[in-house]
């Protein structure tokens, strides 16, 4: 019994000698493995960015470079503990099948964010409306867009939901219309109210000379005469210029006598005199 216990001690010691080398391989494979595929990924990031490459797209692509480098590691490990990678291949691809059918909408997610980086109908910095929400495009990932709201909210929006419906990018070009109307009131005098808001437009730099204002009357509303402006301006400048006109033309309205009226109703009331019976 003593024998045989001193065989099975020296078989334990073998094993454990044989394996822990092996152990110790594969996680030194594994943890260096890693390294060098984030150093090949942030030299493949500073590639693509010193060839102009838009940032959406390297975004994109570095990221599956780094999750096909760390699968062909994890499979460099494995294979040195000894386990045959040929037939592991197999048996995760059919794993791979079957979660697949029960991913398909993680999967659609991935095939929509491929058709993005492909067609670019947004990219990084855009400001865009889709999928019922709007903010700047702050990164196009494999499965979701991510934006920042104008009240710096994070909104992770999934691919499928935004290739699927209404895109709208406000920042696809660089000049924007920006529409006003004034109501003025119907005793006022058109011609002045017109010239008031030429002169607003003009005088604000940030209004472009090409192509020219479009100031003109629009609606005779039930209670007021609308006066429509359409200046352009480049993109960056849409909402400021739009908040700053709004309230310059109100207090030029103000000091020149010219009337903003509120919506009103007339209302007649009749007495019926009652019959002597």
């Amino acid at each position: 019994m003593e024998i045989d216990l001193q065989q099975l001690a020296a078989k334990a010691q073998s094993l454990a000698t044989e394996f822990g080398i092996d152990i110790i391989a594969a996680l030194a494979i594994f943890i260096i493995g890693r390294w060098v595929a984030n150093l090949i990924t942030k030299g493949v990031r500073r590639l693509l960015e010193r060839a102009d490459v838009d940032a959406t797209l390297v975004k994109f692509l570095s990221n599956i470079v780094r999750i096909l480098l760390l699968i062909f590691v994890i499979l460099a490990a494995i294979g040195q503990l000894g386990i045959q990678t040929t037939s592991l291949i197999a048996v995760l691809g059919a794993a791979g099948l079957a979660v697949g059918l029960a991913l398909q909408g993680s999967l659609s997610n991935f095939a929509a964010g491929v058709l993005v980086i492909i067609f670019r109908p947004y990219k990084v910095g855009d400001y865009i409306e889709a999928a019922g929400v709007a903010g700047t495009v702050d990164e196009v990932q494999i499965f979701n867009t991510v934006m920042n709201t104008p009240d710096n909210k994070r909104i992770i929006v999934p691919n499928s939901q935004i290739t699927g419906g209404i895109i709208t990018n406000y920042s696809a070009h660089e000049t924007r219309r920006v529409d006003f109307t004034f109501g003025i009131g119907y005793a006022d005098d058109i011609d002045k109210a017109k010239k008031i808001i030429e002169e607003v437009l003009t005088t604000d730099e940030r209004v472009l000379e090409d192509p020219a204002p479009q100031i003109v009357v629009a609606e005779l509303a039930d209670s007021s005469v609308n006066i429509v402006a359409r200046p352009w301006a480049k993109a960056a400048d849409y909402w400021g210029l739009k908040f700053d006109v709004t309230e310059t033309v109100k207090k030029r309205f103000d000091a020149e006598g010219i009337s903003i009226p509120f919506p009103q109703r007339d209302v007649h009331v009749y007495y019926e005199t009652p019959q002597q019976g």
